[in-house]
């Protein structure tokens, strides 16, 4: 499917047009081609955000886009956002997608609260890229920062612009890490009601707004596991 006007435009979630999301695009949007510049873009929400899903925010002002550079952090939904945000905001159209995942990257204490190995509405970014003279749209998911992945690890999702970088189906050490139940769809703009929704029906320990583990501190509880 051809990029609509919609795909270029700021939506009320993927807020590319806050002041925010276009000093951050226009400072990390840098290369000599879209491609290049999509890429960089990648890196820099991938690596300059830390992934925290104890801190999950399902009010709108949480899950904007713009929410991420404001707090410094970002679960997979919002960091995927704010790349499509950044790449719009940069003239690259780009949209997000969903799939619901299982051995996804967590802590005894997540597992604990959603008591399922099951991730609903896992998030990734389709970006419209020229891929040897036929443009089409490409995944990227950039919610896993480079230093949780050395700390778990887990090989670094690299993304090129040219194929898909969705997950590792094996981690560093050849064990069993991710595989994909369903496919949720590619939007224009977050679906929140339908995450919500989701939200409330698989865990329903998390809280309405996700609350569970507002309290707790993922960054510690990823170093005890993981120590030597």
């Amino acid at each position: 499917m051809l990029p609509s006007a919609a795909t270029l435009a700021p939506t009320p979630l993927i807020d590319s047009g806050h002041p925010a999301v276009a000093a951050f695009a226009a400072e990390h949007a840098c290369g000599a081609d879209t491609r290049t510049r999509a890429v960089a873009l990648y890196l820099a929400v991938r690596d300059g955000f830390r992934y925290d899903p104890y801190r999950i925010d399902l009010s709108p002002a949480g899950m904007k886009a713009s929410a991420v550079i404001a707090t410094g952090h970002g679960w997979c939904v919002p960091k995927a956002a704010l790349l499509a945000a950044a790449c719009r905001a940069a003239g690259i159209p780009a949209r997000v997608g969903y799939a619901d995942v299982r051995n996804h990257l967590s802590t005894e204490r997540m597992r604990q609260t959603m008591q399922t190995d099951l991730f609903v509405w896992h998030g990734y970014t389709e970006v419209w890229l020229d891929v040897g003279g036929t443009a089409r749209w490409v995944k990227a998911t950039p919610a896993f920062n480079l230093s949780l992945c050395e700390r778990f690890g887990l090989l670094p999702l690299d993304w090129d612009g040219r194929s898909d970088s969705l997950y590792h189906p094996f981690d560093a050490a050849g064990q069993r890490h991710m595989e994909y139940v369903a496919q949720r769809g590619s939007f224009d703009d977050v679906p929140l009601a339908a995450i919500v929704e989701s939200f409330r029906t698989t865990y329903p320990g998390w809280g309405s707004q996700g609350q569970a583990l507002q309290g707790d501190d993922f960054q510690a509880d990823v170093a005890r596991e993981t120590a030597s």
